[in-house]
Formats: structure tokens, sequence, C-alpha cells
């Protein structure tokens, strides 16, 4: 009987040689298609990240005291950036029981590159506390020029604000025309009065009667809005 010869091992070996080459190629190929993706992820995120900055400086009416971040006024300006396709970045810089005099020793480490409008929010503490209106309008003041002297192209939007005449007719008064006089003598925009339609009306405020709910602070982020987009 003729003996029929058993089958070589090498070409099988080789066959599986040449497999193994085939799967390292096609790994090699898939982690140079993840590596190109990753990079072109990097690079959408840091031409997001190089957008134009909005910052809002101020105390806890900016803060948004009572609610979370997201309800807070500059949330809300930055939804309508986003809603309108404009390359905006809001930095929320509130601080709950700012004054003028801790703002303007604070003010420097938040201004950096970038920063194309600053909205300067402070004096409500100040006037509540009765601290002396010279004392107020010179830190306002103060922090203007040192916006200037930091980002020179930034615009500056003052905040107005009113208060409650605890203080007597006289002191509260002087007290809210500060906000417009700085703004004409610095040739800076003015919001007139931040709490417009929402200061003093119960439903849209917390129950301190100070600090505005979330359908306040709506309304308070239409009348930044309103002085906000022609700078834009």
């Amino acid at each position: 009987m003729t003996k029929i010869p058993s089958s070589n091992p090498l070409p099988l070996m080789f066959c599986y040689f040449l497999m193994l080459i085939c799967i390292a190629c096609g790994e090699n190929a898939s982690k140079k298609t993840e590596e190109t993706t990753t990079d072109d992820t990097n690079q959408k995120i840091e031409t997001t990240s190089s957008s134009s900055k909005i910052l809002f400086f101020g105390d806890s009416l900016t803060a948004g005291y009572g609610l979370e971040v997201s309800q807070a006024f500059p949330a809300l300006v930055q939804q309508k950036l986003d809603s309108l396709g404009l390359q905006y970045s809001v930095v929320n810089a509130g601080l709950s029981g700012e004054t003028t005099a801790s703002g303007k020793n604070r003010l420097n480490w938040v201004l950096e590159e970038g920063i194309d409008i600053v909205v300067l929010e402070l004096g409500a503490n100040d006037g509540l506390r009765g601290i002396p209106l010279t004392e107020t309008r010179s830190n306002l003041q103060s922090m203007i020029q040192m916006i200037r002297n930091r980002l020179p192209e930034a615009k500056i939007i003052l905040a107005g604000m009113k208060i409650p005449p605890n203080m007597g007719p006289e002191y509260t008064s002087e007290f809210e025309s500060i906000f417009p006089e700085l703004a004409t003598q610095e040739n800076v925009a003015l919001i007139p009065f931040l709490l417009e339609d929402v200061a003093g009306i119960p439903g849209l405020n917390q129950e301190d009667g100070i600090h505005p709910t979330l359908q306040g602070q709506k309304i308070v982020a239409n009348n930044v809005w309103d002085v906000l987009a022609p700078l834009l």
C-alpha cells in the first residue's frame, strides 16, 4: 500500500505568521486613526478656549447666592451668547459679601489676557453697611483704572445699584448717583440699575428679599444684555 505523505507543518506556521502580521498592521492603523482623532479634538478645544472672555466681577448678586452657579445671570448671558453663535466665554468672578474695598484687593488676581469685556458689579454691600460714599466712589474708580492698566483694550461696564432708604434719604440718593456720575467721568458703559424690575418684588426674590430667584436672575440677565450686546 502506498503511504500518503503527512502534511508539512511549515505552510501552516507560515500562514499563522502572516495572520499575526496582518493583525499587528491593523492595530497600528487603528492607533494612527485614534491619534489623528485625538489631535483633531485637541485642536477644537484650543480653538474654543481661545475665544474672547467676558469677566463678571461682583458680589453675591453675580455669584448667584442661593442658586446654582448655572442659574446666576452670568451663566444666563452665556446661554444667550451661545444661542447666537458668538465666540465669548463668560467668567463668573462673583464673591458673596464682597465690598468695593475687598474687591479692589482681589481684582488683580482675576484679570488675565483674553478678557475683552469686564462687567463691574460692586457697591451694594457698601451701601447696606453704610460705608462712607467717598470711599465707595474712590474704590470703584480705582478698579476701573486697574482694569485699564492691565487690559487697555478691554471694554468696561459699570452696574448701577440702588439701596433701601435705611441709611436716610441723603445717603441713599448720593449712593445711587455714584454710578452714573462715575460712568460719565470715566467714559464707561452703564447698566442704570442692575435689579430693575426685580428689586422689591417678592415673587422675584428669595426669602431674604435681596437676592433674585431664578426668574429674577433671568430679568437681571436681560438688563445686562441690553447694555452688553452693543459692545460685542
